[in-house]
């Protein structure tokens, strides 16, 4: 399973940072607003876990198209508050989009979701044929 992998090197990143024309952070923090995963493989699959707290499980779109994996949500709130001649409204939004390329040895049409305290939790089962064998037994003769 391969992901995007972020660069981590401090001199490039300090040089960007130096030389970034967005000093106040606007579009730079919003490129960053993207959930933390954990993924695991067991042998009859794999587990992708997000850390997503706040979300609702509507809030979610997940899809699978050739071997790509993409899981995303956008989510727009308002309030609304009224006091006297004060009209207050107040806009929120949040959005990420994370894409993953799986191995052929996915089952695509197996693929589970669950969501459970503030976790966004994948299982990606393997196809038959990718399942570890049982070693044979030797028989005593």
């Amino acid at each position: 399973m391969s992901l995007v992998k972020r660069n981590n090197v401090f001199f490039p990143s300090l040089m960007n940072d130096i030389l970034n024309p967005d000093w106040f952070g606007g579009m730079e923090n919003m490129r960053h607003n993207v959930p933390a995963v954990n993924i695991s493989e067991h042998d009859a699959g794999f587990e992708l876990e997000f850390a997503v707290p706040g979300f609702k499980r509507d809030d979610f779109n997940i899809e699978l198209d050739n071997e790509v994996l993409t899981v995303s949500s956008e989510v727009k709130r308002t309030k609304d508050s009224k006091e006297d001649k004060i009209t207050r409204r107040e806009f929120s939004y949040s959005s990420f989009k994370r894409v993953f390329t799986l191995p052929e040895t996915i089952d695509g049409g197996k693929i589970n979701a669950a969501y459970e305290a503030g976790i966004l939790k994948l299982t990606l089962p393997k196809k038959e044929e990718a399942l570890p064998k049982p070693k044979r037994l030797i028989e005593i003769k």
